[in-house]
């Protein structure tokens, strides 16, 4: 793909990373990125992209959180940082010939960005929503994304990947992903608290 290409909702899929609660427990901002990652599934499904989820070693950190896990049934275990060593999630997407990812979920300067690299390594388009991505410390995070940035990623919102994805507003889905934007609730990440300097 053409580093200027839009990512719509054609040959595009999300990638929900490690959203388990004991994870969440140390995210200063996890109730955001919680609803802006359900957003994003919700508007992807509402547009038929497929959607996968994980689970960071859920034996010792436990199961993803509630709102996510209700949302994508099916969350394979990984105990590697980034995501590309589940076989079967490498299979489908050069089974359905998708040709980029927005990835989602914690930590955004360890499994995601891990996972975003593996993700463009082997060709795939990438990117990344800030405010559907977090770390505990806003050095990291905003490092982390970063470096994705520096790679060839592309940093994004979830209001922004939503309306792209869908490219126009006289598609039946339209109406639909206008109420799940609307659901985007509080101050955009760079106002909070959290990320003030």
């Amino acid at each position: 793909m053409r580093p200027t290409q839009r990512l719509t909702a054609h040959h595009g899929g999300l990638l929900v990373v490690d959203l388990q609660d004991k994870l969440l427990d140390l995210i200063p901002d996890r109730d955001a990125v919680v609803t802006s990652t359900a957003a994003l599934i919700r508007g992807a499904r509402a547009l038929e992209m497929p959607v996968w989820g994980t689970e960071q070693y859920p034996r010792g950190l436990g199961p993803t959180t509630s709102a996510i896990a209700e949302l994508i049934p099916e969350r394979p275990a990984k105990t590697s940082f980034h995501c590309c060593t589940l076989p079967q999630l490498v299979e489908q997407l050069y089974g359905r010939n998708i040709r980029h990812v927005t990835v989602v979920g914690i930590e955004a300067h360890v499994c995601i960005a891990q996972t975003a690299l593996e993700l463009l390594d082997l060709g795939f388009r990438v990117q990344i929503p800030a405010d559907a991505v977090a770390s505990r410390r806003k050095m990291d995070w905003e490092f982390g994304l970063r470096r994705l940035e520096q790679a060839g990623a592309v940093v994004s919102t979830a209001e922004s990947a939503l309306f792209e994805w869908t490219e126009r507003s006289d598609r039946p889905e339209f109406k639909t992903i206008s109420e799940i934007v609307k659901s985007l609730s509080g101050p955009p990440r760079g106002d909070s608290d959290r990320h003030k300097a």
